[in-house]
């Protein structure tokens, strides 16, 4: 699938083949219920976006794919077979964390590890790991910083190269593990739209865990909200209304639009989001991230 393939000739997600099947899938912490009885199918280039606030088991969710976090109960497949930890064929980009200045490491070299990081022993790169190295590095846009030091660099800019990390393996599935956050405005969107071509062009589908489903809202065809040990799935219009968030966390929920953007007023968490702008007694509570409202 490309970007020059005619629209009409684009099949809708739901008729690829499935990439990731959860079914029945029930996952704890403690005696504290994350999820029960998940059942979800995400297609091959696909874009699910995961929300719900902190202790939900978002993150759970993304290590549970990995095979780092077994299930309560039901099972979880990728490619037709029960997950496995290590799978080259699941890329994973984590939340962005700055490395820090003076890391005797430059962009090109954190690119590097994703190619040949899995190996055993010291990694002595091939010419194929370099030739694909390069590539790497061109199709995230790091090829002006190719050879600066990492802790030289911005967020955005080490967010693009864990991007290349990920895409080392030529991954059918990508996890994104709120990739955007603390980034601004234009990293939010050069990282976002990173990840949605590799999808449109290569036919990954991607799960993609955020607190604000803004940024990438026209580029998501199905949304999972996880609250409360229960969960619900459909498209952004089916999912992110009133109604089902009233439902979903049993207690009064107002699902505003404004703008193209999605607010969300009345959820009883101390955590706000910015598509989830969390009010208690009537005045916003103080956020640890807030995009700027277009």
């Amino acid at each position: 699938m490309t970007d020059s393939e005619p629209l009409d000739l684009v099949p809708a997600p739901s008729e690829r083949p499935v990439v990731l099947r959860l079914r029945d899938a029930d996952l704890g912490f403690g005696d504290r219920t994350l999820w029960s009885g998940l059942s979800l199918d995400v297609h091959a280039g696909e874009f699910v976006a995961v929300l719900g606030p902190n202790g939900s088991g978002k993150t759970s969710l993304l290590k549970a794919i990995l095979g780092q976090q077994r299930l309560d109960a039901g099972t979880i497949e990728f490619d037709g077979h029960e997950v496995r930890a290590g799978d080259r064929r699941i890329g994973y980009i984590p939340q962005q964390k700055l490395i820090a200045a003076g890391t005797p490491m430059r962009a090109r070299d954190l690119v590097a590890l994703g190619v040949n990081g899995h190996r055993w022993g010291l990694p002595f790169p091939t010419k194929d790991d370099r030739r694909q190295t390069e590539l790497l590095i061109d199709a995230v846009g790091a090829r002006r910083y190719a050879d600066v030091p990492v802790g030289n660099l911005s967020g955005g800019e080490q967010q693009r190269l864990r991007v290349g990390q990920a895409l080392a393996g030529d991954p059918a599935l990508l996890l994104c593990d709120e990739p955007l956050l603390s980034l601004d405005l234009q990293h939010q969107r050069g990282v976002s739209e990173l990840i949605d071509r590799r999808r449109r062009e290569h036919g990954s589908a991607v799960v993609f865990v955020t607190h604000d489903v803004n940024p990438v809202l026209g580029m998501v065809d199905k949304v999972l909200y996880l609250a409360g040990g229960r969960f619900r799935e459909g498209t952004p219009d089916e999912v992110l209304r009133s109604d089902v968030l009233t439902d979903l966390y049993g207690t009064p929920v107002d699902v505003i639009r404004s703008r193209g953007r999605i607010v969300v007023v009345g959820i009883p968490d101390a955590e706000t989001h910015d598509h989830h702008d969390h009010v208690r007694g009537g005045h916003p509570e103080p956020s640890e991230y807030r995009e700027p409202v277009a």
